[in-house]
């Protein structure tokens, strides 16, 4: 999938380590990019290996050093995709309010429309957003965790309404995408922002939050 995020270490990396990790990198995304334009083009079932292989330029043994089969392939690069925009705002440390990078989201599935389409065709659309779920819930947690307006939340409550919040994400954008993409991805990020913030109650100073007393069965 486009759009794939590169991470760095902290540490020191020799020089060496540094050309095998970017040929590691230029490998896992030509095999990725191979798969998703033949699921712009035929069924999931429908694809072989074989047809990575020769879309990408790579050989079977360097296939399988890298994955098992093209479900391993599919679900890593989905997963690191998702993991990566998940991530993106408290990486880039934006001093904005934003909990999720609704915006870029957005943007990012209208010009892969066709993607997407793909994966409600091969049955994957599920696993895929099983996965993103999963993510975002950790990535908004994260955000919460680290905004001020948000201190109201207390560190127990955070997981739930981080989970609320990325399911919310993900119903909107498929709310959006089944209705033609109405609104740019900047409206749809202020909507779902403006959601956002009102469910948690506003200001998020000192108060317990609106949506952590309707979602929380307290012990």
């Amino acid at each position: 999938m486009s759009g794939k995020i590169k991470y760095s270490m902290k540490k020191p990396v020799s020089a060496e380590a540094q050309k095998t990790n970017r040929r590691v990198r230029r490998t896992r995304n030509l095999l990725g990019d191979a798969l998703v334009e033949l699921m712009h083009e035929k069924a999931f079932a429908d694809i072989k290996i074989q047809h990575v292989l020769d879309r990408a330029g790579i050989s079977r043994s360097t296939f399988y050093a890298h994955y098992s089969d093209k479900d391993d392939l599919f679900v890593s690069d989905v997963d690191e995709f998702f993991q990566g925009m998940a991530t993106m705002l408290s990486r880039q440390r934006e001093a904005s309010d934003r909990v999720a990078p609704a915006r870029e989201i957005f943007a990012h599935l209208a010009e892969a429309r066709k993607f997407y389409d793909a994966l409600v065709a091969s049955g994957k659309v599920h696993d895929a957003m099983e996965m993103a779920q999963g993510h975002f819930a950790r990535g908004i947690e994260q955000r919460l965790a680290e905004l001020p307006r948000a201190k109201g939340i207390s560190p127990r409550e955070r997981p739930a309404i981080s989970n609320a919040f990325a399911g919310s994400l993900l119903s909107l954008l498929k709310w959006w995408i089944n209705h033609g993409n109405p609104g740019s991805p900047a409206q749809m990020d202020d909507t779902y922002h403006r959601l956002v913030w009102s469910g948690i109650g506003g200001s998020g100073h000192g108060t317990t939050p609106q949506l952590a007393r309707r979602t929380l069965v307290k012990g």
